[in-house]
């Protein structure tokens, strides 16, 4: 009998070596290195047998469009892109209690009402805790079958002997495979479990979902080829007491990449937010300086959202930044770049700064509402309740034009909005369609912020 290999494994970044390290070198983890006996035993699943699937000309492949099934839930179906694909692995990650097992569970017994077999495979759960929470979301019939189980082994079994129309894992942590004498959760076990499992799902063109757990950064735990692996990876965002919850698609083989759908989370589960610009705005107050709305592309989805800010004197030594739901180093190199070429003295003033709603926006579109809306609150001057802020901004104080300006400036007009600033090279297309909306073209912050508050920014130095 060969003798087990002994390897150290990362189980942040998945990184290996003969011996422990107590700081990894790729990713720069401390104490992550695990030790891991990998075993002899050969891996069970393979995606295809021999000659059985032999090499064809790609002009003679079937260009039938794809069988896709509705899951039932609109939104869901939007962010995977029209539904789910035969044999698609997918992945959802999300913080602990934001809802994954909610919406899977929604979705799952939406499928088995419709007369889809569906198998829920729970590690972490009893059937009787998943039974209860069924109940709850109204999420029971007969179709629905709750398998508790961690073994790979047993659960490969069961796909085969039920031959189900849809496979859920809670989680993909959880399980381990009887090959590898490393614990279930560690990077290897991870990556044997989740190959076999997309495996199977493959050979059977069976849908699975994948749970992840995320790490205290909010990625998806276990080794980084996990996404890899998989088709679809989809993570759950939202703020700890904020009722929304916004699902995203980071990867998508079949659909749109960082598609967005929006939901409410309710006593009786999940529901779906068809109009998220309209609830996202709905508490927005009136008269407050720091209050901007900005337009953010997701996808293919046009959300206008509110920015707020608040710009203080500090009262310590160090001045305070804190944001939320934009990342942190855009917001201080905006902040600085308005304090150059604006003559706005922000290094003596905290700044707060947040995205209302629990949405957390990437793009570069909301660089020069960011900009407007911590002058406001420094200037005590708010913005007219009725406009619009896009534009990306540069080092040297230039507004830069957008992509697809028309389908923002179309999404705010519906909403009742009467003035958008936008960058001056987007209004040099011809047959621009604004509708009732007035545009106006800035080529920098300084006539940005001299066009919204009229000259009368006292505070400027």
């Amino acid at each position: 009998m060969a003798r087990p290999k002994t390897i150290y494994s990362c189980q942040s970044c998945g990184a290996t070596a003969h011996k422990w390290l107590g700081r990894c070198p790729d990713c720069g983890g401390w104490n992550s290195y695990v030790e891991e006996k990998l075993g002899s035993a050969p891996r069970k699943g393979t995606l295809v047998s021999s000659g059985a699937n032999p090499p064809e000309p790609i002009t003679g492949l079937d260009m039938n469009e794809e069988d896709r099934t509705k899951t039932g839930i609109g939104e869901l179906d939007r962010v995977l892109g029209g539904g789910l694909v035969p044999g698609s692995a997918i992945l959802i990650g999300g913080d602990p209690g934001i809802g994954k097992s909610t919406i899977l569970l929604q979705c799952m017994g939406a499928l088995a009402s419709a007369g889809a077999i569906v198998l829920y495979v729970t590690g972490e759960e009893s059937k009787r805790q998943i039974r209860l929470r069924g109940e709850r979301l109204r999420a029971l019939s007969e179709n629905l079958l709750v398998y508790s189980e961690t073994s790979v082994e047993r659960i490969i079994e069961a796909i085969r002997e039920v031959k189900p129309g849809v496979v859920v894992i809670d989680s993909v942590q959880t399980v381990y495979t009887e090959s590898l004498e490393s614990s279930p959760g560690s990077v290897s076990q991870v990556r044997e479990v989740s190959a076999e499992l997309i495996s199977i799902a493959k050979s059977m063109e069976i849908p699975l979902f994948l749970v992840g757990h995320v790490t205290k950064d909010g990625a998806i735990a276990g080794p980084k080829v996990l996404e890899h692996m998989v088709d679809t990876v989809l993570y759950f965002e939202g703020e700890r007491g904020h009722p929304f919850r916004i699902l995203r698609a980071v990867k998508n083989r079949f659909g749109s990449v960082m598609e967005i759908g929006v939901f409410e989370m309710k006593e009786e589960g999940l529901s779906e937010v068809t109009n998220p610009s309209e609830i996202f705005l709905a508490e927005r107050p009136e008269g407050a300086s720091g209050s901007v709305v900005v337009s953010s592309l997701e996808g293919t989805r046009t959300i206008l959202v509110e920015v707020q800010s608040l710009v203080c004197p500090t009262l310590f030594g160090v001045p305070r930044r804190t944001v939320v739901g934009v990342d942190h180093n855009k917001v201080m190199l905006l902040a600085a770049v308005l304090e150059k070429k604006a003559g706005m003295a922000l290094a003596g003033h905290d700044i707060f700064l947040k995205v209302a709603g629990g949405i957390r926006l990437d793009e570069p579109a909301i660089d020069l509402g960011i900009i407007v809306s911590l002058a406001s609150n420094y200037l005590d001057i708010a913005v007219d309740s009725d406009t619009v802020v896009l534009g990306e901004v540069g080092l040297a104080g230039e507004v830069r034009g957008i992509n697809q300006f028309e389908p923002r400036v179309k999404e705010a007009s519906k909403l009742g909005f009467k003035r958008c600033i936008l960058p001056r090279d987007n209004l040099k297309g011809p047959g621009i369609k604004a509708g009732p909306m007035t545009l106006v073209g800035v080529a920098s912050v300084k006539e940005a912020i001299d066009c919204l508050f009229k000259g009368q920014s006292k505070g400027l130095g």
